[in-house]
């Protein structure tokens, strides 16, 4: 006979099966096109990262950009560098605007090329080039920090001409030196935090004096052949500044010249569309205040995983976000820091719950993927649904609530034929769980705090697939929970054995469903 607890997680089952909300994806209704999602090296991180021990540096790699293994990221953001010599292509003024300049180029880029081709040879091909200024001596300042601008552009005039040319040949020359390595820019800026003045590389901007540019930079792309190249603008520090920007730019009429709106989140995060028919990427989050922290959720601090799960599902959402960038990828002993997402001392590497919550969406959801309209709401959790090139959808849940949430798909458009599912909370990184394929539509549970990325493929036929998944947590002892689903997508019945173990290694209740039935087996 059945024991009482087993008749205490048959109930359970059934009030969750009571409890489902349905959400439907409608395939056909296309939103944004995804471009990525990515981090930088910046600032000599690179020279670090590439200075590791093998084993340790194939690691980061590997959890930066592997998609078993890492987050899939899929674009790299590059410093172009303003400063004096090792880090300027052209270090030195040559005179006047007119004179021809001296370009120095070694061949490293403050470790910024080797970045760029290790990522390139996991599949990336995104390569976001970005200037934090223009070199010193073509600025009013005459300094590549503390702010100023650029000579030349609106309103500001100096001493020594309008460098506003020459500033476009440098930027167009980086371009070429990459190029001559094989590798091609295919997004390049000319600003970084315009409305921030600091002692290290910025230069200021708004919108008219950028608009007194940007036509400069697209000529010069055009006359030297690189006219495919996606100019971009403004990496303002957040939300405000930019929408600030974008909207004199595009009174400006800037959008003819540019391909993508950038921002930062600092000064406040992506989370309504700007007034553009653009492209917008957020180019730099992160949390800058934190030590180090791989944390998934504890108390909703800043450094925790699912903080900026719910930040990339805000902004893809509500902010129509095509790609969202962390600043940066893999650091060696800066744990005084959370402001990359895999830490090491020279020897161990730690993945962060941050980069898991990147790794929800990038492994996933690929390069010219669509966004796709929605319908149905859950309490507490954010909804994402997007076909990848290949017709794949998926769909990804960001629960923040302190309750699980059983919800129920279904599609206009698109007859799945297999479907599986991957959980990210306190105890599981992108691991195996259950999605219950009947009839069309998939059945899934979402656990609190946590974040469920749903895939699913059309085979055009009736299928069988059988699924195991065995998951083990942190805080679990004995014999691991092992799940298999039947499902056939011909017909409405799914058959779902499951064993339930618990902490002590005892077996709570073992059922089966037949349609909508429970049955105990003893």
């Amino acid at each position: 006979m059945p024991t009482i607890n087993q008749f205490v997680a048959l109930a359970a089952n059934l009030g969750l099966a009571l409890a489902q909300t349905t959400v439907t994806v409608n395939v056909g209704s296309t939103l944004q096109q995804i471009d990525g999602f990515g981090v930088s090296q910046a600032f000599g991180r690179a020279s670090e990262f590439k200075a590791m021990a093998s084993g340790p540096r194939a690691k980061g790699l590997d959890y930066l950009f592997s998609t078993t293994t890492g987050a899939g990221l899929t674009i790299i953001r590059n410093r172009i560098g303003s400063g004096g010599s090792g880090d300027s292509i052209e270090p030195n003024s040559p005179g006047s605007p007119s004179a021809a300049p001296t370009y120095v180029w070694d061949g490293n880029d403050s470790g910024q090329l080797w970045f760029t081709q290790q990522a390139m040879s996991y599949g990336v091909n995104t390569i976001y080039a970005d200037a934090w200024s223009a070199p010193g001596f073509m600025k009013t300042n005459g300094n590549q920090g503390n702010g100023g601008w650029l000579c030349g552009v609106t309103g500001k005039t100096c001493s020594s001409g309008d460098w506003r040319q020459a500033y476009a040949n440098f930027l167009v020359q980086y371009v070429k030196y990459y190029q001559q390595a094989g590798i091609t820019i295919t997004h390049l800026g000319f600003l970084n935090e315009p409305d921030y003045v600091t002692s290290y590389s910025s230069m200021q901007s708004d919108a008219s004096q950028a608009a007194s540019f940007i036509p400069t930079l697209y000529n010069t792309l055009k006359s030297n052949g690189l006219s495919s190249i996606k100019m971009t603008c403004c990496d303002a520090t957040g939300w405000p500044a930019q929408q600030t920007l974008t909207s004199g730019l595009v009174s400006a009429g800037m959008e003819q010249y540019l391909s993508v709106f950038t921002s930062h989140m600092y000064s406040g995060d992506p989370n309504s569309p700007l007034n553009t028919k653009l492209k917008v990427w957020e180019t730099e989050a992160a949390d800058l205040n934190s030590a180090w922290c791989a944390t998934w959720y504890s108390n909703g601090g800043a450094c925790e995983g699912l903080t900026w799960a719910n930040k990339i599902q805000t902004g893809i959402i509500n902010a129509n976000l095509s790609a969202y960038l962390y600043w940066e990828g893999v650091e060696v002993n800066q744990f005084q820091a959370s402001s990359y997402l895999v830490a090491s001392d020279g020897t161990t590497v730690t993945p962060s719950g941050r980069l898991w919550a990147f790794a929800m969406w990038s492994r996933f959801i690929r390069p010219g993927a669509y966004r796709v309209s929605t319908s149905g709401t859950v309490s507490s959790v954010g909804i994402g649904a997007f076909k990848n090139t290949d017709g794949t959808v998926v769909v990804v849940f960001t629960n923040t609530g302190a309750s699980a949430q059983s919800v129920k798909l279904s599609f206009s458009g698109f007859t799945p034929s297999s479907a599986a599912a991957y959980l990210t909370d306190n105890t599981h990184s992108v691991s195996s769980t259950t999605a219950t394929l009947s009839g069309g539509a998939v059945t899934v549970s979402v656990p609190a705090r946590a974040v469920l990325t749903v895939t699913l493929s059309d085979g055009g036929s009736a299928t069988t697939t059988t699924t195991t998944t065995t998951t083990t947590t942190g805080t679990t002892t004995g014999t691991p929970t092992t799940t298999t689903i039947t499902t056939t997508s011909s017909t409405t019945t799914t058959t779902t054995t499951t064993t339930t173990t618990t902490a002590s290694g005892c077996i709570q209740a073992r059922y089966v469903r037949v349609g909508n039935d429970l049955q105990i087996l003893e």
